[in-house]
């Protein structure tokens, strides 16, 4: 009897840590999201293009972070501190749980946002991705509601975005 309680808790516990294996990702810089049944923030590169549009960019205030960048429908916007200026490194997994904010058009600056910081970058499948101060800007798809910062400080390389062009 022993024996057998034995070997089914040695099974169990061979799925449970199969299961927590194939959950963890290959690159470190990508980050595992929990499944979601659905979601204010685009949850995909291609989603995000098709929501964006001419992009406007504005300034929310936030309690604990202050003034931070946000999209016209008050959806916190990040930036990667593994991007280089004018360039992105996020892409597959990564754009998964990061998608970019895409444009089809000129972002606009909001009240509080500098027009002049404001610009595009094309990514490699051809999209344009919207840029602030140099860095692109993304969303974190575990953001459910406008005011939402659940990125802020994921993994020590994303954070929000202030007006001023930095991280938080």
């Amino acid at each position: 009897m022993k024996n057998k309680f034995l070997i089914s808790s040695l099974a169990v516990l061979a799925i449970i840590v199969s299961a927590c294996a194939s959950a963890t990702p290959m690159n470190p810089t990508e980050t595992v999201a929990p499944v979601m049944a659905a979601t204010t923030a685009p949850t995909s590169a291609s989603t995000a293009a098709m929501l964006s549009g001419s992009t406007t960019i504005n300034v929310a205030q936030n309690a604990s972070l202050g003034s931070i960048l946000v999209d016209s429908k008050g959806m916190t916007l990040y930036l990667y501190t593994k991007d280089a200026p004018n360039t992105s490194n996020c892409y597959s997994t990564c754009a998964t749980y990061w998608p970019p904010l895409l444009t089809t058009g000129t972002p606009t600056a909001g009240t509080g946002v500098t027009a002049s910081m404001l610009g595009t970058t094309t990514r490699t499948d051809g999209t344009t991705q919207v840029t602030y101060n140099g860095w692109p800007l993304y969303y974190y798809a575990s953001d459910k509601a406008a005011g939402d910062t659940t990125g802020e400080n994921v993994q020590g390389v994303w954070y929000v975005i202030t007006p001023d062009g930095v991280q938080k």
